[in-house]
């Protein structure tokens, strides 16, 4: 007989119900339960409400209760719109030379950056990829982060790009947290690729995208628009094509340069992701628009650039989603509540802003919808941390971890 799992009591129940997806939010408009409980059934929510309460209407010989007995709060498991964690190698003689001075386009010339662990990632065994994937997807998930979105775009052909792909999908199958993969194969042209640009978005849209759908090995494209990558032209004839092709539209812009912001609005992208650059006319065609915006500090860390303007976006009427950029150059970081914290503490975002930007906003920039909130019919997702007061989940600037995770209603440290 399925049993229902009674988890709780919380010393506060954070639901992020009944909130905007797009525009600022205030702290006094989060729902907030007082001694909390979470009913889940074959892995969705079947009730929240008062833990007492709950015990009353489910306490029969179906339903276990996961008894919490010292104080914490609950928020719906974190969600990671951005990521790009299946790679190999290090790039820490990239970071080096950017803390002597060298700029990401000037190492990357210099035969650093993204081409250098291409090279490495190629090189790398399947098993080898697993492994490190797998590593990086559990330390997510000890974090309270139940979601991970994992580009490709370090092997930049066919096969390889296939392989990670495959190893993503592998990944997911074994470890309980969610990874949602996404064809970068639009990261660079490849230096061993012989033909321009252009030739090697067509060579991707021939003979990788068809096989990807063939295999169902992902539902999303992402092109890289900026120097030293794509063009606005190149990028709208590729993204088009994809679209066509039935492929969800995300696209890195706006990081060195500007334009990928109006591209992603006239393509109605799910999401563009960077935003470093952007202005105040592509702020308004944001607000416009049905794209969210997501925005990634850690990337702005390792860099060590101004961040993207949360705060103008979201008093523009804009969604906010927040990704680490997890990935070996860049943003090797990878720790999600840190870099939201930080960011809030510069851009002057609310608790409630941050907290919507890495659960139900973040669930939109990929286009989930039984995810980001502690509500009947989504998933029991959820990070529970050893304090009394929400705010001290920020308040401590990513130094307090979950003490619990539940995923999809099983709690474990998986």
């Amino acid at each position: 007989m399925i049993k229902n799992r009674l988890i709780g009591p919380f010393t506060q129940l954070v639901t992020m119900d009944n909130l905007p997806l797009k525009g600022s939010v205030h702290d006094n408009q989060l729902e907030i339960i007082p001694n909390g409980g979470v009913v889940v059934c074959e892995g969705k929510i079947v009730k929240t409400g008062n833990f007492d309460e709950l015990g009353i209407e489910f306490g029969d010989r179906n339903t276990v209760i996961d008894y919490i007995d010292n104080e914490m709060v609950a928020i719906p498991g974190m969600i990671d719109p951005h990521t790009h964690i299946c790679w190999a190698g290090s790039r820490a003689n990239d970071y080096s030379l950017r803390l002597a001075g060298k700029s990401y386009l000037e190492i990357a010339l210099g035969g650093g950056g993204i081409g250098d662990t291409v090279e490495k990632t190629r090189l790398a065994s399947t098993t080898e990829l697993e492994a490190s994937l797998t590593e990086r997807a559990k330390n997510y998930l000890r974090n309270g982060v139940t979601t991970i979105e994992v580009k490709s775009g370090y092997c930049l052909n066919t096969e390889g790009e296939l392989k990670l792909l495959e190893v993503i999908g592998k990944v997911n199958k074994k470890l309980a947290v969610d990874l949602i993969p996404t064809c970068l194969a639009a990261h660079i042209k490849p230096s061993d690729f012989h033909g321009n640009p252009s030739e090697y978005l067509k060579s991707i849209i021939n003979e990788l995208l068809p096989e990807i759908k063939r295999r169902n090995l992902s539902a999303r494209t992402d092109i890289f628009i900026d120097s030293g990558a794509f063009t606005i032209a190149e990028a709208r004839e590729y993204l088009n094509v994809a679209k066509a092709m039935g492929f969800d539209l995300v696209v890195h812009g706006d990081q060195f340069t500007t334009g990928g912001v109006a591209l992603a609005c006239e393509l109605n992208a799910r999401s563009v992701d960077h935003l470093d650059m952007t202005k105040e006319g592509d702020i308004q065609l944001l607000a416009a628009s049905g794209v969210i915006p997501v925005v990634l500090p850690g990337s702005s860390l390792g860099l060590g650039n101004p961040f993207a303007p949360a705060r103008k976006l979201l008093d523009a009427g804009c969604s906010l989603a927040i990704g680490s950029d997890w990935n070996p150059g860049s943003a090797p970081m990878g720790d999600l509540l840190l870099q939201t914290a930080l960011l809030g503490i510069f851009e002057k975002m609310t608790m409630a802003e941050s907290l919507a930007g890495i659960t139900f906003r973040a669930a939109m920039a990929l286009g989930l919808t039984d995810r980001g909130i502690l509500k009947k019919g989504l998933l029991g997702d959820i990070a529970g941390f050893p304090v009394s007061d929400y705010r001290e989940i920020i308040y401590h600037q990513g130094s307090l971890n979950p003490s619990v995770v539940w995923k999809r209603g099983e709690k474990g440290i998986f």
